[in-house]
């Protein structure tokens, strides 16, 4: 288990609850400033570890989009044996997997932060390999080091597999198609500097999503890691806001 990969729960007195599901190759240490904000506020807070993360990237190719999503059925009911309303934030990756659990389950509100429609041109997805010949082929996923965020969320995967990509590609795809069946109250976050998930997936989500509450946020100055960002404030008083609104 590399240091972060581990799941969190933070109990309170409250009976709400919130579901913090993390990214693509991410952990849930990246989530662990937010879920200690939501927890002073009076939330219940669970963060699962996405089936496949945080071990090694071996793991990672063996898994696929449904033992992801199961991943967050489980923390989904975990949640639901102690708590009475429910919330859902998802980061990244974990925003596609917060819109599908919206259609199968009760929950009162989601978040979706840097939520990924479209992938920035930069990640080179044109000559991603047809999936049948990528065979246990990974690239070089490089990321700067952040600063002022818990040091474990700097422990990400250093390579990610070319099998696992073609997974997240064909979540996004299915959860396209899910999109008018989501009619749960919805807030929408991106970084206007995203070069991750290209800002206009915010948009589309607004655009094709069945919720009648909806609400879209462009963060200024952010990129795509929302909950680690500089601007990590200003993302979570918006996010509790709408969760109290």
């Amino acid at each position: 288990m590399i240091n972060g990969g581990e799941p969190f729960f933070m109990k309170s007195g409250g009976s709400s609850g919130v579901l913090l599901v993390h990214g693509f190759t991410g952990l849930p240490v990246e989530l662990l400033l937010l879920g200690e904000y939501l927890n002073r506020a009076g939330f219940n807070v669970l963060c699962p570890r996405l089936a496949g993360h945080g071990t090694n990237e071996q793991d990672l190719m063996r898994t696929t989009r449904d033992d992801w999503f199961n991943s967050v059925l489980d923390g989904y009911f975990i949640l639901r044996g102690v708590c009475d309303e429910i919330f859902v934030i998802g980061h990244s990756m974990g925003g596609i997997l917060t819109l599908k659990l919206s259609t199968e389950q009760k929950i009162s509100k989601i978040v979706t932060l840097a939520a990924p429609i479209f992938i920035d041109d930069s990640k080179g997805l044109k000559n991603l390999p047809p999936k049948e010949f990528c065979g246990n082929a990974c690239i070089v996923q490089p990321r700067k080091k952040l600063l002022d965020v818990p040091q474990a969320a700097n422990e990400v995967y250093k390579k990610t597999p070319l099998v696992s990509v073609h997974e997240l590609l064909d979540l996004i795809d299915d959860v396209k198609n899910l999109l008018p069946k989501v009619t749960t109250p919805i807030l929408i976050m991106h970084g206007e500097d995203d070069h991750t998930a290209q800002p206009r997936s915010a948009r589309y989500i607004m655009d094709n999503i069945g919720s009648e509450r909806k609400f879209i946020t462009t963060v200024a100055n952010s990129g795509h890691l929302l909950p680690l960002d500089d601007n990590r404030d200003f993302v979570f008083a918006e996010t509790l806001n709408f969760l109290r609104s």
